[in-house]
């Protein structure tokens, strides 16, 4: 199946993106420049694409960043540190973001005679992102597939980590060779990790956790 694959340069959707390959999926990544704090994400695409064997491209929304206050990530907030479970990492979510990269995933998808569209959304981030929860994701599919109807056969999602934890994505990633040591995953977007947001502790627990050695640099 040919799939148009959301990848922001993180652990989490560049091993769900090797799960869908090595499944027979042909993909084709898509970046989102929605005005993050920092490009350090991003700018691995390239590489990680190069050793995955696909194609991508990364598409400017800027134009939209100063919709979507209110969060860390796209405004001068600082971010929390601690772990996701908590209260403060609500500061950490830009409104409505995988609703309008998995809307742009499927117009591309469409536009490119693909068959669906691939997220990297897990288990473990359902506290605190009501956009990564599976009732979102079962919603958004049909969505997507009234929003295209007579244009397209219906849509499919995957997400091979809906219901997974951070660590279980380690772990395929670990088995499946997938190239984690060039993602990117603090919120800080320094020259290393900062090891003290909510992003790289998760990121730290979940190498802990799978027995996985970490190739991490933390500050």
């Amino acid at each position: 199946m040919r799939l148009v694959m959301v990848m922001s340069g993180g652990l989490d959707s560049t091993v769900a993106a090797s799960a869908l390959i090595h499944a027979g999926h042909v993909l084709t990544g898509l970046g989102f420049d929605y005005g993050q704090r920092h490009r350090r994400e991003l700018d691995g695409l390239p590489a990680i694409w190069e050793r995955l064997g696909m194609q991508g491209r990364v598409t400017d929304l800027r134009g939209v960043t100063s919709l979507l206050g209110g969060s860390s990530l796209t405004a001068d907030i600082d971010v929390p540190h601690g772990h996701y479970a908590e209260e403060a990492m609500r500061v950490t979510v830009v409104p409505n973001r995988n609703m309008i990269m998995a809307a742009i995933a499927w117009g591309f998808a469409v536009a490119q005679k693909a068959e669906g569209i691939g997220l990297g959304v897990h288990g473990g981030d359902h506290f605190i992102y009501p956009d990564c929860r599976p009732e979102f994701v079962e919603a958004l599919e049909k969505t997507l597939a009234l929003a295209t109807d007579g244009y397209s056969a219906k849509p499919v999602v995957l997400a091979p980590f809906l219901r997974g934890s951070k660590a279980d994505i380690v772990k395929r990633g670990a088995e499946l060779g997938a190239p984690m040591e060039l993602t990117w995953t603090c919120y800080e977007g320094g020259e290393v990790h900062c090891g003290k947001c909510g992003a790289c502790v998760e990121r730290r627990e979940a190498f802990q956790l799978a027995g996985v050695p970490d190739p991490t640099v933390y500050h």
